[in-house]
Formats: C-alpha cells, structure tokens, sequence
C-alpha cells in the first residue's frame, strides 16, 4: 500500500517527538510510529522530571550541545505556551578529586563557565538539608534545573501535528527494508514505502538495528518520591536539584514539586539485561532500601512515607555517550541511541540534529564523539 510521506520515525518518546516535530516544521511529509500509546510510562522518558545542566561532568564536548538545548526547549516553551522548563540551579557534591567535582571544573573552565565552589561547612550554611563530611566540597550552578518530561514530549508532537505531521501510536514495527533510495517498513496492518527512516527506538533499538550488532545493555532504574517533614524546606527556592557521589554510588534528586514528595534515584546500574522485556516492572519496598539508606547518611531530616515509585530504563553502551549516526550500509536510514540515562536534556537538538542527518546527510552540529564506528561492530 503506498502512502504519501517522505519520512517515518520510529519511536515517538524524547529523541523521536522532537525529531517529528523539528521535520515537520521544515515541512517534511513526517509519519511517526509509537508501539505504545502516545507519552507512556514504558521507556525512558517518564516520571515527570529530569535534569538538565550545563557543567557537563562526563565530557566536555557535551556543553555546545546543551547550550543549543537549552535555546531549543526555550523555543518550545514560547511555541506552545507552556512552561517546561524550571531553572533551579545545580548543586553537585562529591570528594574534591572524584570524576563528578573534576569533571565539572574540567568543563567549566575548557568553556568558561561560571560555577560557584563550597566546602562543606559553606553548604550546611547554605543548604541545611544535607550534612557532608569536612572532606566533601560542593560546585553550584546557575544555569540548571529541571524539564518536566511528559509536557516536553506532549508538546513536541503537538507541534509536529500542527504542522503537518502524521501519528500512529500502538502500533509495533514488524520489519523494515532499506533499498537504494527507498526504505519499505511494515507493520502488523500497513506497509510503508518512504525515501527515508529514522530509527529512535530507545532500549528496542537492539532489535530495530540488529545488523550492527550496537553493544547496547539496559539497566532497570527505580526513582521514589518521598513525604518529608516539612514539604516547605524542600521547595526549590531552598532545595535545588542535585548529584551527589560516594562510594556507595551516585544519586540525584529534585526539590519538591506540585505537593509531589521529594524525588529520589540511584545513578548507578545495579545490573545489566540485553532486552527491555527482561526488566522487572513491578517494584517494592525493595527498590526503596538504598535511597532511603542514602537519606539516612546525607540528609537532615528523615524520609517518611513512599508516594510513588516507577520503574525507568537506561539503554547504555559500554562508554556512557550516545550513538547518533547514518546506518553504514544505508545513507537514507539515521539513528539515535544509547543516551545511558542522561540523554533526556539533550532531545531538543537531538531532534535537530536527526532531522539535519535525515535531510542533508550531515549537520553542523558537533556529534564526532558519538559515531557508531566507534564500537567494534561485525
């Protein structure tokens, strides 16, 4: 069966809505496909929050990328008149030489960044939730907060709709064809013929791309939100969003938002499966052990009760950065992947950048360190 598009995407989360709706606007004949429905709770980006900033600890390189980010979510914001988008300030806390306080001095200075620097008497003063060892230090940035995940989704397929852009949603891809300048995709009812894909599939792109055998694990990752005594002290005028590193492991969190509890979460996988279905989607009092262990030993005030907790996914590969690149054996077939759990913040250019691929081939944007060639494929 024919259909009159130019493009199909497949996956509609973070990198496949902002790709659908960055097309769209340039007035590509754009078909999304989602096996889920539409925002759903199944991947990797749910759960109301998630952080973005600019001190970019695990590379520097990243920080041009971030600064184009943030100009794309503002972009959003002003296109669909809602905010997304809450500045907060970032506050990391770690030993002075571990990778997290070194890898943010590293980019603020490779890219003259203004970071503000505390010991740790300075942040009990500061910021009394948190009690540190005299050897802990603190960096604090300006120009951090956090994206509320599901409006940033929802909007970026409302604007590719309003510009043309067509959805299935609930559908799963069954296979799909590259031939010289054409790309066959089927799904359970259609069959489509387009001049070009782009593959967004998240922690299913192991089966979307399984040619180039992409070492690429998935890790189950269970964020909580938790009552605190006094909901008022962890507003984010008094508790901004936060990383901290110990031996334990790394967390994050967020101030209170919206009457929602305090959020919470592990920055470490615990274990590491090959396919999205192996994961555990049903959580427990378990899940919650090691971050209250953690509030126990870093925070003031106790945890009460467990609001809420979800289970997330990170698709990783074996350095932590993306993949973003042309399909080696087929130029008319990009893809993006592998965001190891802190790709959420970028999707506002990844879309850019995908569509930039998809139409020209190439982009200006700076994406060297995130070829696929990079892994030893067969």
């Amino acid at each position: 069966m024919s259909h009159h598009y130019d493009i199909i995407i497949l996956g509609c989360g973070a990198m496949g809505s902002a790709a659908l709706a960055e097309l769209a606007r340039r007035g590509v004949r754009v078909l999304g496909i989602e096996q889920y429905p539409l925002v759903h709770d199944q991947g990797s980006s749910h759960g109301e929050t998630r952080i973005i900033r600019l001190a970019y600890y695990e590379h520097p390189d990243y920080v041009p990328l971030l600064r184009r980010a943030f100009e794309r979510w503002y972009e959003l914001e002003q296109e669909c008149g809602e905010q997304i988008l809450t500045e907060t300030g970032m506050l990391s806390m770690g030993e002075p030489a571990s990778e997290l306080i070194t890898g943010i001095k590293h980019a603020a200075a490779e890219h003259s960044l203004a970071i503000e620097h505390y010991s740790a008497t300075e942040i009990a003063r500061r910021w009394p939730q948190w009690k540190l060892p005299e050897s802990y230090v603190g960096v604090f940035e300006n120009v951090a907060g956090y994206l509320r995940v599901e409006r940033c989704i929802r909007q970026n397929l409302n604007v590719a709709v309003n510009h043309g852009a067509q959805l299935i949603a609930e559908t799963s891809v069954v296979s799909w064809e590259a031939h010289g300048s054409s790309v066959i995709v089927k799904t359970a009812a259609e069959t489509y013929h387009v001049a070009k894909l782009v593959i967004a599939g998240g922690a299913w792109n192991s089966a979307l791309l399984a040619g180039l055998n992409l070492p690429l694990t998935v890790a189950r990752m269970v964020p909580c939100w938790f009552q605190v005594p006094d909901p008022h002290e962890f507003t984010r005028q008094r508790f901004p969003c936060f990383i901290h590193t110990s031996p334990a492991g790394e967390f994050y969190g967020f101030p209170q938002i919206d009457g929602q509890g305090l959020k919470l979460a592990p920055h470490h996988c615990a274990s590491e499966v090959t396919l999205p279905s192996e994961i555990d989607r049903v959580t427990d009092e378990r899940d919650e052990t090691e971050l209250r262990r953690f509030a126990s030993e870093w925070l003031t005030v106790p945890l009460g009760r467990c609001l809420k907790r979800s289970v997330c996914m990170y698709t990783l590969t074996p350095d932590r950065h993306f993949v973003i690149d042309r399909h080696p054996q087929h130029d008319n077939v990009v893809f993006a992947g592998g965001f190891s759990g802190h790709g959420f913040k970028f999707a506002s250019v990844v879309g850019e950048i995908l569509a930039d691929l998809a139409i020209d081939g190439t982009t200006a944007l700076p994406i060297k360190m995130f070829r696929a060639g990079r892994f030893a494929m067969q």
